[in-house]
């Protein structure tokens, strides 16, 4: 099973559901199942076999989740995979694949009779017309601006079908977000313009950022000093409690009460990680929640992939690597200039600024299961003999790591 999450925004940047993609085989592996994939899931969806075995308060704990469902598994017993998910958390994503007929119509018609809502993605304009049954019945409509022209599918839905919801599918950029948000007429958005840097190199950062990216500069040079850390850590009260708490968590044979005394009982190695884990989010807490989010569930995500890819004694660089992936975004800089001012190792750099180097293709590979373009990712498990398990328990650990460490 390979599975991944794809956020969707409100005008205001902010997350309101999550799409679950996933892949049960690899298809190179087990090349039937491309040509059995219709048939895949007639009496299960991977996207609720997941959110069963991982609990949906590990993907979100408000938001509506997204299950792309086929032609055939639509027809599934959804209640009995639904045992303790709240029917209207559930938008069942449908295609083309679903034809406008009566035997799929009624079908709709009783998901959305148990609480369920129902989207649609990938209808052609030349097939709207004949699609009416279905449009008729939709909760939401997912328009693809790499696809059409999404400004005249807007008018049209607007008029036709003014009860469904509109979803601009396929952002590149900031600047097309903002100015299809400044339109109007859409209530969530999709695409990679969240992590990519807008109006590059020209904000002023914040006194507090430029103290903290210091502090990331002291903790990430060779042999930092744990006194010197402690220091720095110990100006700044947010950071001196957060310390304080977790070790008290951690240690339990005794009551910590110095930030010396935490460092200490922390080690380098470890208060060197939670450093960069706990500033980060920090640094970016004037950015969407999906950043902070997106830099965390990487350096995990890339930490656990060490194992994967054999390179055990390259996790620490890793875990780094997959932390800053999303710099350029938050310091609204290229990724040169932004890694520019914090210190990290060769290898990191040449990885996010240059996609070369020994951690490259972990980095390469994470993007492109994160964006879930299963063709290419089965093509590098084939390869490299990876385990379809292991690649899929790292990613779980990742979602389960964030929801436990991060969220609370």
């Amino acid at each position: 099973m390979l599975i991944t999450l794809i956020p969707l925004f409100d005008r205001n940047m902010q997350v309101k559901a999550y799409s679950v993609f996933s892949q049960k085989a690899n298809q190179f592996l087990n090349p039937l199942s491309m040509m059995t994939s219709q048939n895949d899931g007639a009496t299960s969806i991977p996207g609720l076999d997941i959110l069963n075995s991982m609990g949906i308060e590990t993907i979100s704990s408000d938001s509506e989740i997204f299950i792309p469902v086929s032609n055939v598994s639509i027809f599934t017993d959804m209640d009995s995979q639904c045992t303790g998910i709240p029917h209207e958390r559930i938008v069942f994503l449908i295609d083309r694949t679903v034809p406008p007929v009566d035997m799929y119509v009624e079908r709709i018609k009783q998901l959305k009779d148990s609480g369920y809502k129902i989207a649609i993605r990938k209808i052609a304009v030349n097939e709207f017309v004949n699609y009416a049954p279905i449009l008729s019945l939709m909760d939401y409509v997912l328009l693809n601006n790499k696809k059409i022209v999404i400004e005249k599918a807007k008018i049209f839905f607007s008029k036709m079908y003014p009860n469904a919801k509109l979803i601009a599918g396929g952002i590149e950029t900031q600047e097309i977000f903002e100015a299809l948000k400044d339109t109007g007429g859409y209530d969530l958005y999709e695409g990679e313009f969240f992590r990519v840097p807008a109006s590059v190199g020209i904000h002023e950062m914040a006194p507090v950022k430029v103290t903290y990216l210091q502090l990331l500069k002291v903790v990430n040079a060779p042999d930092f000093e744990l006194q010197a850390a402690a220091d720095v850590i110990g100006r700044d009260p947010a950071l001196t409690i957060s310390l304080l708490k977790m070790v008290n968590r951690v240690v339990k044979t005794a009551q910590i009460t110095t930030i010396r005394h935490a460092a200490a009982m922390l080690g380098q190695k470890e208060l060197k990680k939670w450093i960069n884990t706990v500033v980060t989010e920090e640094l970016y807490s004037d950015k969407p929640n999906e950043l902070t989010r997106l830099s965390l569930l990487r350096a995990r995500f890339a930490e656990n992939l060490a194992v994967v890819f054999d390179m055990r004694m390259q996790s620490e660089e890793l875990f780094l690597m997959g932390l800053f992936s999303v710099l350029d975004a938050i310091l609204e800089k290229p990724m040169k200039e932004a890694l520019e001012m914090i210190q990290l190792s060769k290898p990191i750099n040449d990885a996010l600024v240059f996609h070369e180097g020994p951690l490259a293709p972990v980095f390469d590979f994470m993007l492109r299961y994160e964006a879930g373009d299963w063709s290419e990712v089965s093509r590098i498990m084939l390869l490299k003999e990876f385990d379809t398990d292991e690649v899929f328990k790292a990613y779980e650990d990742s979602l389960i790591w964030y929801r436990n460490t991060i969220v609370g």
